[in-house]
């Protein structure tokens, strides 16, 4: 029957249109679990906020190369009994947080690639800390972090190992 032909046409086009359109695809669950974690360790008075001290912390934590990055910089540092260009916290852009307003978004951008933007207050100041992320296997890493302070130009977590 041509009317049966006619509705199934019609019902599949409406099943591929939003795919044609061009939608952003929808955000990764485990992404923003990811990123919701970290933030947790940040909540209240008596936080300790979220470790990446070891190398094993650094390495489950951002992708290969930022890892490398971070463990080679520490190093040197510690060779030249300095301070490593990371001294403050990534998460929180600072040594110390009072955060107060934390909302996260994600949203995927690519297969396997999605961007958290967090925005808080940190000591009643608006901070805005966006995560590039990266699926490695089944687990979310970090492949950078943006900073936007004030005015100023954005920095990034990459950026600082440039010398």
């Amino acid at each position: 029957m041509p009317t049966r032909r006619i509705l199934l046409f019609v019902a599949a086009c409406f099943l591929v249109l939003p795919c044609s359109m061009g939608e952003a695809p929808a955000a990764d669950a485990a992404a923003l679990a990811f990123v919701t974690k970290i933030y947790n360790a940040y909540k209240g008075k008596s936080s300790k906020g979220y470790s990446i001290k070891s190398e094993v912390e650094i390495r489950g934590m951002f992708e290969p190369s930022l890892a490398a990055l971070i463990i080679q910089d520490e190093k040197a540092a510690a060779k030249r009994k300095e301070v490593p260009a990371l001294e403050f916290d990534p998460f929180v852009d600072g040594q110390e947080w009072d955060l107060s307003e934390v909302t996260i978004a994600v949203s995927n951008t690519l297969p396997n690639k999605a961007v958290a933007t967090v925005n808080c207050k940190n000591f009643g100041l608006p901070t805005k800390i966006v995560l590039n992320l990266v699926k490695a296997k089944s687990d979310w890493q970090i492949a950078d972090i943006t900073w936007t302070r004030g005015d100023s130009s954005p920095e990034t977590l990459r950026g600082l190992f440039k010398h």
